[in-house]
């Protein structure tokens, strides 16, 4: 699925037709504004997790993360 992220400016997602995505909550927001910053480079669990966090990662905060990609794929409707 094609889709458009506009982050300047209110947090916006839109597939190809123009069909507004609700993002979810402050860090699916985050993760999503991390991604779409510079798409197609890989992150780290690090810099993800620092994104999300900050300096106060949750016990667990590699499987914390994985659950917000997972969310975020389902929002979004990618694979």
């Amino acid at each position: 699925m094609q889709l458009t992220v506009s982050i300047l400016g209110p947090l916006q997602a839109h597939t190809h037709d123009g069909t507004p995505i609700p993002i979810g909550g402050a860090r699916l927001r985050a993760l999503l504004i991390r991604l779409a910053h510079d798409p197609g480079r890989s992150d780290s669990v690090a810099t993800l997790t620092d994104a999300l966090w900050n300096e106060t990662p949750p016990d667990g905060a590699a499987n914390a993360l994985q659950s917000h990609i997972t969310r975020q794929r389902r929002t979004l409707g990618t694979p």
